[in-house]
């Protein structure tokens, strides 16, 4: 047998051996994957494929492992969203059954005789706050509701904001005033167009008031509108008690309620539906705020061109009204 048959035949069995060792280690490794996602089928979400960088199965390996964390991480939100719903319910249960079981009282005692003369009335003028305090528990959840469903679907289109924001406010003036909390607006002349839809513009603007008539404790609240780098900057501040920073890192978390900076009537869903509602908007919304100094909300929206031609035009009629 010549020299080259030897070499054949030699790199023949080193080649088969070769081969025979490979098929084995991917066998082997084909087992400890199908052991993995076993243990993984079994609920072990922790559980990972590991394998060699230059090993034949490692591209299937870490695909697999990308599979489990992607759906490890659905199952995480499913499990939190869950919770919060069961959250949510046992809040929906308590804070409509008390107020409810408080207004069948009063409309007890009235129509039973039980109360008289200015009692009868006192009676009659509670029942009628404790309703309107449940109405508007049932308007946030009806929105939350909506906003949370597949269903829920917004009108964009260009709004003139100035006037817009102004008719809102002017709703709150008589709140504000029978409250006696003093109120500054400062909303400039000059119009302002942004893509919105007008009833999630006015949705949110009525519940960052609310949440400061109800919550802040404040004897002032103002409200500034105004032109930033192409955006409309909201600007509303009161004067409250405000919140430490703990309570402020959650204030815009669902069913998230402050014990210091709040006081306890509230559905925690108010500030979440504002949030909600101005990212939907194409917005963003910050807040700050410092212990026995107040609360600030900042929202920003992206201004249309057509605002800065409306802007050209009315300081163009402005100088011609002083030149007259």
């Amino acid at each position: 047998m010549n020299l080259i048959a030897v070499l054949s035949i030699a790199v023949a069995v080193i080649a088969i051996s070769i081969s025979c060792f490979i098929i084995w280690k991917t066998q082997k490794q084909i087992a400890l994957i199908s052991e993995a996602l076993a243990d993984i089928k079994a609920g072990n979400g922790n559980r990972r494929i590991l394998a060699g960088e230059h090993e034949l199965t490692a591209s299937l390996a870490f695909e697999i492992n990308e599979v489990v964390i992607s759906y490890e991480n659905k199952l995480a939100l499913l499990r939190r969203a869950d919770e919060a719903n069961k959250q949510l319910m046992t809040s929906l249960s308590h804070d409509v059954r008390t107020p409810l079981t408080t207004l069948i009282g009063y409309l007890d005692a009235v129509h039973k005789g039980i109360v008289t003369g200015a009692d009868r009335n006192s009676y009659i003028e509670s029942a009628r706050r404790k309703a309107y305090d449940l109405k508007e528990y049932v308007d946030i959840l009806f929105d939350w509701f909506k906003l949370n469903s597949n269903e829920f679907a917004m009108d964009i289109h260009p709004v003139e904001t100035v006037a817009l924001t102004r008719s809102i406010l002017i709703d709150w003036i008589p709140i504000l005033e029978d409250k006696h909390i003093n109120y500054t607006f400062d909303i400039p002349e000059q119009p302002f167009h942004a893509d919105l839809d007008s009833d999630g513009y006015m949705r949110i603007i009525n519940n960052l008031m609310q949440n400061a008539v109800t919550h802040s404790r404040a004897d002032k609240i103002s409200l500034a509108l105004s032109e930033q780098q192409g955006n409309m900057r909201i600007l509303l501040a009161d004067n409250g008690i405000g919140m430490e920073n703990a309570d402020l890192e959650h204030i815009f978390d669902r069913l998230y309620k402050c014990d210091k900076g709040r006081t306890s009537k509230g559905s925690g869903l108010g500030l979440s539906i504002v949030q909600q509602l101005v990212e939907k908007l194409n917005g963003t919304i910050t807040a700050e705020s410092e212990t026995g100094k107040g609360t600030s909300f900042i929202l920003q929206f992206p201004l249309t061109p057509a605002t800065f031609v409306a802007g050209a035009l009315y300081f163009i009629r402005l100088l011609k009204t002083i030149k007259r």
